[in-house]
Order: C-alpha cells, then structure tokens, then sequence
C-alpha cells in the first residue's frame, strides 16, 4: 500500500493556552474539510473572543494539501500564520485548521518572541488531539434499480467505501467514496451489474 493512500487529519478540536508576559494564547485547533467550513469556525471565535488583539491562523485543506492559508491578522508579517502552518505541517495533517486568539498583556514580544509563542500555543494544542489516518477517496455516484440495492451495498461494504448521501426511492441514487488503492476492484465488480450506473464525480 502505497503513502499516497491515506492521509492524516484530526477528528476533533481542542483548545490549549501559553501565556508569555502577559499575553494571552489561546489556541484552537479543528478538523476543515474546506474553506467555507473554516470561515464559520473562524466566525465563531471572533464572536467568541470579540476583545482579543489578533484572530491569527493557519490551515491546509484537501487529501493532497495544495489548499493552504495562513493569516498574522495584524502581527508583524510571518510572525504568526507562517509558524502555525509550520506545526500543522510538521504532524503532516490535512484537512485542519489551527486559529490563535491574542490578548496583547502590555509587553512586546519582539517578532522571535512572537513567532515562538504562535509556534509553541499551536504545537501544545495539536498534542492534545490524536492524528487519524484514512483512506483517500474517489468520489463516484452510482444509479440503479431498487431491486439491485444489495449487491451494490454488498460491493460498497466490501470494498470499505464510504456513503456520503443516499436517494433511495424506485429509482436510486448514491454518492460514494471509494478508497483510491480499491478504485479497480469496485470498477470491475460494477461491470458486472449491468444496470448500475456509474459517473465519476469531479
């Protein structure tokens, strides 16, 4: 099997704090699978932390970790976002986003105090959640007849696939994730089943 199989993300969120003369760093950390789930997380701590300093993050999105964004939000440039990224790479996670709340304590940090304070507040957070590894999917939808749902779900429970919305009615429609390093198996056990429609979804 090869790497390029799975990729790691987290599951869960967590919040972690690390305090440096006076400032505050709270950080928070939170499984993305796209921007826009990002942005209403984003929302939220800004509603929840409406007197904080700076809302800075960082986040990589998508099972090949192309989508990237990292934010100072008003620190010195690279001080912040670039650091944060940094640990969510070092643990080579996707799909996960980390956002550091700062409650400026009257001391400046200087740009090597800041980078390590972002640094450390998303490193203690991403130790407290546990890593997962899963299966890269390619996303498939299958229409058939009714009367062939359980040799399609026999296929899908076999094959490990994952549903990701089903229309079960006379005429059925599923939204599937097949593991990529199964792709050609449940290709060549759908070509059996005449009827079964398969598209690929981009």
């Amino acid at each position: 099997m090869s790497e390029q199989d799975f990729y790691t993300t987290i599951e869960q969120s967590a919040v972690a704090e690390f305090k440096d003369r006076g400032s505050k760093f709270l950080a928070y950390a939170f499984p993305a699978a796209s921007a826009e789930q990002f942005k209403n997380e984003l929302q939220k701590l800004k509603e929840l932390h409406p007197k904080a300093n700076h809302h800075c993050f960082a986040y990589r999105i998508g099972t090949d970790g192309l989508l990237f964004r990292v934010s100072d939000d008003g620190e010195p440039s690279g001080s912040a976002g670039r650091p944060i990224l940094g640990q969510i790479d070092s643990k080579q996670l996707v799909n996960a986003a980390v956002v550091v709340v700062r409650y400026f304590g009257g001391t400046l940090l200087g740009v090597p105090g800041l980078i390590n304070a972002y640094k450390t507040s998303a490193a203690l957070v991403l130790q407290t959640i546990p890593s997962v590894q899963k299966q890269i999917e390619v996303y498939y939808r299958a229409e058939f007849d009714y009367t062939r749902m359980n040799e399609v779900m026999m296929i899908l429970k076999q094959c490990n696939c994952t549903i990701q919305e089903q229309e079960l009615q006379l005429f059925c429609s599923i939204k599937t994730g097949i593991p990529k390093n199964r792709l050609e198996e449940v290709l060549y056990r759908f070509k059996d089943l005449h009827d079964v429609q398969l598209q690929k979804l981009a």
